[in-house]
């Protein structure tokens, strides 16, 4: 059974949901006095984020194995389809800089030597680890222990891939290449459709097949809405969705790894590690993170929200079940490909939400080249899961 799927008679958990909705409406109160109505929303968009991944069991690193291992495409498929949708709902925002008087900007970063090794660490991880940014957080929040491991090294990881930041960027770079910029935005927006379209035909010519249906099939539909099994049609327009009302929100799009660096480095600072000793934490954006509160910062609420929305997603569909019976094979994969993970996230500017969703969103050509390179640390990635026990 696909997590997020419901049992045939299974019950709600109700005092699991009321507990996960309590925590939400407490931090919510906490966030808003301070902060604001528009940053304490961002919360309930994050569960929103959470439920939604749980209940179409979204992964991206399964998605990826099943199409390379089984020639099952579907998952690609739903996110060129996600994709799609989210190019056409940033084009006009980003085009205009702002909406409703707030400024925005898109999901640049720069394409370099670091950044590709970065984004194909990342591939390795999300296979030895058995899942990326948004697939840990939402299993985990789901009550997968092992995930909770691997949750915990990808803070580790990114941290490391922090502190190790100046030597990388000394590696040769190219710069930050935005499509809208070079192309206009009708062409930049004709081109990624275009590529989105030539990639799936191009998967069903080699032979790939859609095993999970994008609609869901008539049994899938007899599911309801707050107990899942979902559609992967309805995930993957529900994400292009969410991520766009996180542009309006929060300014910026859909970002996963930046507090997975941040969390850990508070903590450190917190007993006695002096971030000026690191020229990634001792000035401008990170320095002013460390100081302000956890809460001040918006992809921190958000992976929160994701933890709790999934929380949630699973207690409705009554699947908390922890099993904490993990053996050492896959408790040395979760260790290992959680800290690859982390730093090959940090080295890449992003995840597969970060750098691959949001940077071709925003018509960032770093994006295709993320996805690119974690394709080839994905192939390298399934052929190490034997060694962990891992099938």
């Amino acid at each position: 059974m696909i997590a997020g799927e419901t049992a045939r008679g299974s019950r709600i958990q109700r005092p699991i949901l009321a507990a996960a909705l309590a925590v939400a409406g407490l931090i919510f109160v906490m966030l808003l006095q301070p902060y604001g109505l528009r940053h304490a929303l961002l919360l309930p968009l994050g569960m929103a984020l959470g439920l939604t991944l749980y209940h179409a069991a979204f992964g991206f690193a399964g998605a990826y194995r099943r199409a390379i291992v089984d020639r099952d495409i579907s998952g690609v498929v739903a996110q060129a389809v996600m994709l799609a949708v989210a190019i056409v709902l940033f084009a006009p925002m980003l085009a205009a800089g702002e909406v409703f008087g707030r400024p925005m900007g898109g999901a640049l970063a720069p394409v370099g030597v670091s950044m590709v090794f970065g984004a194909f660490l990342f591939g390795v991880g999300m296979q030895v680890a058995g899942g990326c940014a948004s697939g840990t957080l939402y299993t985990a929040g789901g009550g997968n222990a092992r995930m909770l491991v691997v949750l915990a090294f990808f803070c580790i990881g990114g941290f490391r891939a922090s502190l190790d930041l100046h030597w990388w960027s000394g590696l040769p770079g190219w710069g930050a290449v935005s499509l809208p910029r070079e192309l206009g935005w009708p062409a930049a927006v004709a081109l990624q459709l275009a590529v989105l379209g030539a990639v799936v035909v191009a998967m069903r010519w080699a032979g790939g097949v859609m095993v999970r249906p994008l609609g869901g099939g008539g049994s899938v539909l007899q599911g309801v809405l707050w107990r899942g099994p979902w559609p992967l049609v309805w995930a993957a327009v529900g994400l292009a969705v969410l991520n766009a009302l996180t542009l309006v929100l929060a300014g910026h799009p859909w970002s996963i790894t930046w507090a997975f660096a941040l969390w850990p480095a508070k903590i450190a600072h917190a007993v006695g590690w002096d971030p000026t000793s690191s020229p990634f934490w001792s000035g401008g954006f990170q320095a002013a993170a460390l100081a302000r509160p956890l809460l001040a910062d918006s992809v921190s609420v958000m992976n929160v929200g994701i933890l709790l929305g999934a929380l949630a997603a699973a207690a409705l569909a009554g699947r908390v079940v922890p099993d904490l019976r993990i053996g050492a094979r896959p408790l040395a994969a979760a260790v290992i490909g959680g800290f690859v993970l982390g730093y090959g996230a940090r080295l890449a500017y992003g995840c597969n939400i970060g750098a691959f969703f949001s940077g071709v969103a925003s018509g960032s050509l770093h994006g295709w080249v993320w996805i690119a390179a974690a394709v080839v640390g994905t192939v390298v990635g399934i052929r190490l899961r034997p060694l962990f026990a891992l099938r």
